[in-house]
């Protein structure tokens, strides 16, 4: 494996000054924002590499443990911050870290008992990627599909109204704008699928290549993450749908939207 120096790092970072500088002439907010998540990405990074050396060499199922709760937890937090019109309350945040603790984790607990199969089986060089995986793509899925949802019933509120007054029940009439939410909501797993191998080379797999591995070995590792990956993003979006749907009507199957709040300045919608 070819080593990075520090001077490498440099001229890659070069690239994105250059395109915080072309990004600030049409826009000086997107070339903060550009140089803002640079920072943050070298800085968040560099931390996990001390935590993860520190996390391989006492390798203690605790620790790991309070690794993954951390993970979970922040994860849930960039869920509720990209609502537009997010749930009151602990709903906001809840929703969406219920739903990625019962897919990416009981999918991950499934590939390291079932599949992999490694002993101990709490090991972090497989636990810790394999779940930070499948967390990132699920709350991807999620918030996605949670916005999508939200916002439609706003927009859409006369026509459930509607059908709630012709007799349908809740279930029935937000049937069509949950069916919509998943579909947003597994977009992106299904455009990464379709496109391996072809389009792109997954991350996994090139890291894999880049280190030594077999390229035959690294795709079955491949095709295994993209599958673990595409049944947690399904859970966890089929979750959260179906929590966020029973949010918004009461027991008397009346539509509530003034369980909804808008983003900006934490205004309840009315």
């Amino acid at each position: 494996m070819i080593h990075l120096s520090h001077w490498d790092l440099g001229l890659s970072a070069l690239l994105v000054l250059l395109l915080a500088f072309l990004s600030g002439r049409l826009q000086r907010q997107l070339r903060n924002q550009i140089l803002v998540a640079a920072l943050r990405t070298t800085v968040q990074l560099l931390l996990i590499g001390l935590v993860l050396k520190w996390l391989f060499d006492i390798a203690h199922p605790v620790f790991i443990g309070l690794i993954s709760l951390v993970m979970l937890t922040v994860a849930g937090r960039e869920v509720m911050v990209r609502q537009g019109r997010r749930l009151t309350g602990w709903w906001s945040f809840g929703v969406g870290t219920f739903s990625m603790f019962l897919s990416s984790f009981t999918v991950t607990l499934f590939a390291l008992w079932v599949i992999i199969g490694n002993q101990p089986w709490y090991a972090p060089q497989y636990a810790i990627p394999l779940l930070g995986m499948l967390l990132g793509n699920t709350m991807n899925g999620i918030s996605i599909a949670m916005d999508r949802l939200t916002q439609s019933a706003w927009q859409q509120r006369q026509q459930i109204e509607g059908r709630l007054m012709l007799g349908a029940s809740a279930t029935e009439a937000i049937c069509d704008l949950k069916r919509e939410a998943a579909r947003s909501g597994l977009i992106p797993i299904i455009n990464a699928m379709a496109a391996a191998g072809l389009v792109s080379l997954p991350g996994m797999m090139t890291g894999q290549i880049l280190a030594g591995a077999e390229p035959v070995e690294a795709v079955k590792y491949q095709i295994m993450i993209m599958f673990l990956i595409s049944v947690g993003t399904g859970l966890g979006t089929l979750a959260s749908l179906a929590l966020v749907s029973r949010r918004l009507f009461d027991e008397r199957h009346r539509l509530r939207l003034d369980r909804l709040q808008v983003d900006t300045g934490g205004r309840h919608a009315s």
